[in-house]
C-alpha cells in the first residue's frame, strides 16, 4: 500500500479471511450438530404420536408460538453461554414438529428410503461446507451478484414449472436450489 495515500477509518473493524472462514467453519460444525436434536425430537414425535393427537389448526398454533419464542429466545442468548443450549432445543421443538409429515411420510412403501436419502443428503451437505470452510483460502464474496441473478432465475423456472408440471425440470431446480443456497453463505 502506498504510503503516501491517506487511510480513512470507517468506524467497523474488517474481519480477516482466517476469521471469516473460521466463523463459517464453526457455523456448519454448529449445524451439523443441531440435526441430532432435530432427528430426536421427531423420532420421539413419531414414536409417540403426539403430533397426531392434535388438529392442524391446534398445531399450527403450537408451531408459530414455538417458533417464534425460540427465535426471540436465540436473539437474546446469541451472545452468551446459553444460545447453544437455547439453539438445540430449538432444533428438538422443529423435530417435533416435522413428526407428522415424517409418520405420514414412513406411511409409504420406500417412506424410510426418502427419510433416510434426505437425512443422509442435509448431513453430506452440512460436512461438505464445514469441510470446504476449513480449506477454501479465497475470498468469494465476489459470488453475490452471480448467487441472487441465479437464484432469480430459479425462482422465474419455478413459476414456469407450475404450469409445465415436468418432474424432471423440478428435480433438475432442486438440485440447483440446494447448491445456490449452500454457497450463498460464502456470496454474502
Amino acid at each position: 500500500m502506498d504510503e503516501s495515500l491517506p487511510t480513512v477509518n470507517l468506524g467497523y473493524a474488517v474481519a480477516s479471511e482466517e476469521q471469516r472462514n473460521r466463523v463459517l467453519r464453526n457455523t456448519y460444525w454448529l449445524l451439523a450438530l443441531s440435526m441430532v436434536p432435530t432427528v430426536l425430537g421427531a423420532w420421539v414425535g413419531v414414536s409417540t404420536g403426539f403430533m397426531n393427537t392434535m388438529g392442524a389448526g391446534m398445531s399450527a398454533i403450537i408451531f408459530l408460538a414455538g417458533a417464534f419464542g425460540f427465535i426471540f429466545a436465540i436473539e437474546k442468548t446469541k451472545n452468551s453461554a446459553t444460545g447453544v443450549p437455547v439453539l438445540l432445543a430449538f432444533t428438538f421443538f422443529m423435530g417435533l414438529m416435522l413428526s407428522r409429515l415424517i409418520g405420514h411420510v414412513l406411511g409409504f412403501s420406500n417412506g424410510a428410503g426418502l427419510i433416510m436419502t434426505a437425512f443422509a443428503g442435509t448431513g453430506g451437505v452440512f460436512v461438505g461446507m464445514a469441510a470446504l470452510s476449513s480449506v477454501i483460502k479465497r475470498d468469494l464474496s465476489s459470488m453475490g451478484k452471480f448467487l441472487m441473478v441465479g437464484a432469480v432465475m430459479v425462482l422465474v423456472a419455478l413459476l414456469l414449472n407450475i404450469f409445465l408440471q415436468s418432474s424432471a425440470l423440478f428435480i433438475t431446480l432442486s438440485v440447483i436450489i440446494v447448491g445456490l443456497f449452500c454457497f450463498s453463505v460464502y456470496g454474502s
